[in-house]
């Protein structure tokens, strides 16, 4: 059975896209005001649900979290896609990057689009859609990316953050100086700061754990701060691309045990909670239409399965390009329970390890918060 997800009026889209009419005194989807200079936050991995589950422990940002601030990301919600999504204003259908790993159709492989960019994936191409930076330049708006050092230069970073002058800032607190100094160096801006700290800690011990909440503790504490020393003219919003669960290794299902689930698939793609299989077009007896069928005969009581077609038509990546559609899964699996998919045939089992994980439409992976301070407060 399908979701009929409603995705709500307001999205990560919106997010960049409004900051930059706001320094132009235009009016945007979020109804920021007139400001200078506007910071966005994207706290990777911080979703609603869990936000609200150690609200005591950011009381600064669960404080200023209404219903209203409240909104959806992208699907699948991962970092490869929902960053795009923020920084061109975007559905995945439309920049490209429509999962963690996907298929690269001319080369006949899948391809990770955060790490595996390689002379064969042009970042410039690759991702098809100008970004609210190269907006901004059009306009006479400098803009900043403040992020680790270690980013610098690499693939993803020249897809997503292209227009953008790159400031390398190692810990939060280090980037929040960093924005603050550009705040106090520029008569007019656009700054985009991104925390890593909680995802990374997610991946490795879950969201739960004592490590990911210190990392939360820091993040609150730096933003209060932050807000507190800003001008009449400056305002910030923190966001996130995706929300997290946590999954037991307990949890795994190895997916090839069951031959009918992987006969005639050529490029397994997507994340554990988002799988998206590619059928061998040599095999004239397996379909999308018959692969899909027997994903939810094995794994319907637990997962929404969908052809290419059917997700295309839901709407989930948004408006889809036709250059786009071959990246897409032909059968695309999101698990709606608290279960993650794995091939247990590769040598590697690394990716196992993973506690924390996102990728498929629940509300927990979906929905992400959009904290506003200084002059969008609301």
């Amino acid at each position: 059975m399908l979701p009929a997800r409603q995705f709500s009026s307001l999205r990560l889209a919106d997010v960049l896209t409004s900051s930059l009419l706001a320094v132009r005194s235009e009016p945007n989807r979020l109804g920021l005001p007139a400001v200078s200079k506007a910071v966005v936050v994207l706290a990777d991995g911080l979703g609603v649900s869990a936000l609200r589950a150690r609200a005591g422990h950011a009381r600064f940002l669960a404080g200023r979290l209404t219903k209203a601030d409240v909104i959806d990301g992208v699907f699948p919600a991962t970092t490869a896609a929902g960053i795009a999504t923020l920084t061109t204003g975007l559905e995945p259908g439309q920049h490209g990057l429509v999962g963690y790993q996907v298929l690269d159709a001319d080369g006949d492989r899948i391809i990770n689009q955060l790490t595996g960019w390689d002379a064969g994936m042009d970042p410039a191409t690759w991702q098809r859609a100008r970004t609210v930076f190269d907006q901004a330049a059009d306009v006479g708006v400098p803009s900043f990316a403040i992020g680790p050092k270690r980013f610098i230069g690499s693939g993803f970073t020249q897809a997503v953050l292209r227009g953008a002058r790159y400031v390398a800032a190692e810990s939060i607190g280090d980037r929040f100086a960093a924005a603050r100094e550009i705040l106090a160096s520029e008569p007019t801006a656009l700054v985009y700061l991104y925390v890593a700290e909680l995802d990374v800690a997610a991946h490795a011990h879950g969201w739960e754990s004592g490590r990911w909440l210190a990392h939360l503790e820091t993040l609150d504490s730096e933003m209060a701060r932050f807000a507190s020393e800003l001008a009449s003219d400056e305002g910030v919003l923190l966001t996130a691309d995706h929300g997290v669960i946590d999954v037991p290794e307990t949890k795994h299902v190895l997916f090839d045990t069951a031959p009918a689930l992987v006969d005639g698939v050529r490029h397994i793609g997507g994340d554990p909670r988002c799988l998206q299989l590619y059928v061998d077009p040599a095999r004239i007896d397996v379909t999308s239409d018959s692969l899909a069928a027997a994903w939810q005969v094995a794994e319907g009581h637990r997962a929404w399965v969908y052809t290419r077609a059917e997700a295309v038509a839901a709407g989930l990546f948004g408006q889809v390009d036709t250059d786009v559609l071959p990246r897409i899964g032909d059968v695309i699996v999101a698990a709606r329970k608290g279960i993650a998919y794995y091939d247990s045939r590769p040598a590697n089992q690394s990716a196992r390890s993973m506690i924390g994980q996102h990728g498929s439409l629940t509300d927990e992976e979906i929905r992400v918060p959009l904290i506003r301070a200084g002059a969008f407060s609301r």
